[in-house]
């Protein structure tokens, strides 16, 4: 079971957050400034922590890098009222995973809390295997019938995602946002590009194929 730490200063939010993601099986611990939240971090072990901006004592952004100078890989959600370009930007710099801006919808908050985790067991993977290629994870390799395949960071970030969520689409803003960021310069063109190379690298791989998804974007399918 995932446990979630959940720290926000408004307390109806902070129990409507608790309520809801226990309702779904997560197990919560609800803090209310930053202090606080970080004194829980030290004493638990986590799986994902929730946390506001705007808070009493220790505000969201001292405590994320609090958190990140002992944890680089505990996923960070920000929760906030801050809706402004540059708070949004220094969080991400600070580590963020993702950034919320309330009022938001709780189902949708509670969907991207699971797309989360499931992102966190997915990198916890450390050898995933299809066919006749194998990528490690920790290694960044990728072998074809045992010869090493030469990819850009990127290409073997996204052939990652896309093998290990076979038969999903993926459009290609939601690549852009996952893989370029911030990057003004990218493109749905980008995107094609990219894919257009990795398939080229994978075309002797016999267990998946990158097909397109008209209108939409790409998926992986298994042979």
């Amino acid at each position: 079971m995932a446990k979630i730490l959940v720290v926000e200063d408004d307390r109806a939010i902070n129990g409507l957050v608790c309520s809801c993601l226990k309702s779904e099986g997560y197990e919560t611990t609800a803090c209310y400034d930053g202090e606080e939240g970080l004194n829980a971090f030290a004493e638990g072990t986590y799986s994902l922590i929730i946390s506001d901006i705007m808070m009493p004592k220790m505000d969201g952004f001292v405590f994320a890098e609090e958190v990140r100078a002992r944890n680089k890989q505990i996923p960070i959600l920000f929760m906030t009222a801050k809706d402004d370009k540059p708070s949004k930007l220094y969080a991400y710099r600070l580590g963020v995973d993702d950034y919320v801006v309330k009022p938001f919808d709780i189902d949708v908050f509670v969907l991207k809390v699971s797309a989360i985790l499931r992102r966190m067991k997915i990198e916890e993977k450390k050898v995933l295997t299809v066919g006749n290629l194998t990528m490690n994870a920790e290694e960044r390799t990728v072998t074809v019938d045992g010869e090493e395949l030469s990819l850009t960071v990127r290409e073997f970030d996204l052939l990652f995602k896309f093998l290990s969520y076979p038969k999903k689409t993926f459009t290609r803003s939601a690549l852009m946002d996952e893989f370029w960021d911030y990057d003004s310069s990218a493109t749905s063109r980008t995107v094609d590009v990219y894919m257009a190379k990795l398939r080229d690298k994978t075309s002797a791989c016999d267990g998946f194929e990158i097909v397109t998804v008209h209108g939409l974007g790409y998926k992986a399918v298994l042979k």
